[in-house]
């Protein structure tokens, strides 16, 4: 099996972390990316819809910061949100409403701390 190869195992940390599959070659589809090996196709990455990708990230947050968003305080929400955009969260349709759900906020909420931030940036 394919997904036993070197070059599987090297790049799973870095599909499981951008929220991909790695499959065979053979089920791969027209949106997913084969990669090679000599020659040979060896595996293929599933990479996630943006919505799913969005929600990789929240929980990736939620696991760094040790418990779920909502139960951060104010301050780190704002980084939460800041890191969010810089990451691209904010393009995904319904971006503000997954993140506010997220934090326990309102959408409101998410929006002035998005402009804060560019407030600020703006000083």
């Amino acid at each position: 099996m394919s997904l036993d190869h070197a070059l599987a195992q090297a790049v799973k940390p870095l599909v499981d972390a951008m929220g991909g599959t790695l499959i065979e070659p053979g089920e791969a589809g027209a949106d997913d990316v084969v990669l090679h090996w000599e020659g040979e196709e060896v595996l293929a990455v599933r990479l996630p819809q943006l919505a799913d990708s969005l929600d990789h990230i929240l929980a990736a947050l939620e696991r760094q910061h040790g418990r779920p968003l909502a139960e951060l305080d104010r301050r780190t929400k704002q980084s939460v949100v800041r890191t969010l955009e810089a990451r691209g969260a904010f393009s995904v349709r319904h971006g503000v409403e997954t993140v506010a759900g997220a934090l326990g906020v309102s959408r409101f909420t998410v929006y002035n701390y998005l402009n804060r931030e560019n407030a600020a940036k703006g000083d």
